[in-house]
């Protein structure tokens, strides 16, 4: 069930160019799949007119907490960036459609590009608890953009791949030599959209079930203003509703 509800930061880990931001609500949280989103209210901003979709990072049921992995690419997620712990953030949740998680004997990839790496970690958390231990394959344009890491090699063997070669293998993530060791059941995927084609390409060549998070723009985030439209081999889709998790096969990529 969606819940409009305001929520306290209680931490803030800055980054540089992205922040956590660790939210509290003073009452349960809905259920909520990996994958799954954020529609965030930008306070104190006079150009933000519009929620901005943040995917959800973590969440912690028993304190009523969800966290969000925030890159600061605009006046909006600057604003958001700014709040100070103690203050509040009203958030429209939970909305989309997550992940599909896997069987407990299948070997998984989940591959993240930039802050696309986010909605994964509470994907193999999701993952963890029917006994899967995923294997993460993390890229980014310098060793900056990949924070966590230690986080996430606490749920799975991390590989990374910078652009510049300032941490991990240098290249792109298709390029890394994860690839071959191959013998993957499903592939998940996160990040810039031409990562995600290219990754796709490479599931569909081995013949591998693959799922994305498409990262459209998104005004209502509930598919009523049709800005997020996806071109499928259904027709056209609201990414917000729809998705924003699709299995390849679905798209027209």
């Amino acid at each position: 069930m969606k819940q409009i509800a305001d929520f306290k930061l209680v931490e803030k880990r800055d980054f540089g160019r992205s922040v956590l931001l660790r939210l509290r609500c003073d009452k349960p949280l809905p259920d909520i799949a990996p994958g799954q989103f954020v529609q965030v209210r930008v306070d104190d901003s006079p150009s933000t007119y519009l929620r901005r979709p943040i995917s959800i990072h973590d969440v912690d049921f028993d304190k009523h907490e969800l966290s969000l992995l925030v890159q600061i690419v605009g006046e909006g997620t600057k604003h958001l960036a700014a709040v100070n712990e103690g203050e509040t953030v009203n958030l429209v949740l939970p909305l989309g459609n997550g992940y599909t998680l896997p069987e407990k004997d299948e070997k998984v990839l989940l591959v993240g590009g930039g802050i696309g790496i986010a909605p994964l970690f509470y994907l193999a958390k999701g993952m963890a608890a029917k006994g899967v231990k995923p294997v993460f394959l993390l890229g980014g344009k310098t060793a900056s953009d990949l924070v966590m890491l230690d986080a996430y090699g606490q749920l799975g063997a991390t590989h990374v791949t910078t652009e510049d070669g300032s941490l991990g293998e240098k290249g792109l993530v298709t390029g890394h030599s994860v690839w071959k060791e191959g013998g993957f059941d499903k592939i998940y995927v996160c990040g810039p959209k031409r990562m995600m084609m290219a990754v796709a390409d490479l599931a569909k060549a081995n013949d591998t079930w693959c799922e994305v998070s498409l990262e459209h723009l998104m005004a209502c985030g509930l598919g009523a203003c049709l800005c997020c439209v996806e071109d499928t081999v259904e027709g056209h889709l609201c990414v917000c509703k729809e998705g924003p998790v699709f299995n390849t096969r679905r798209l027209k990529w």
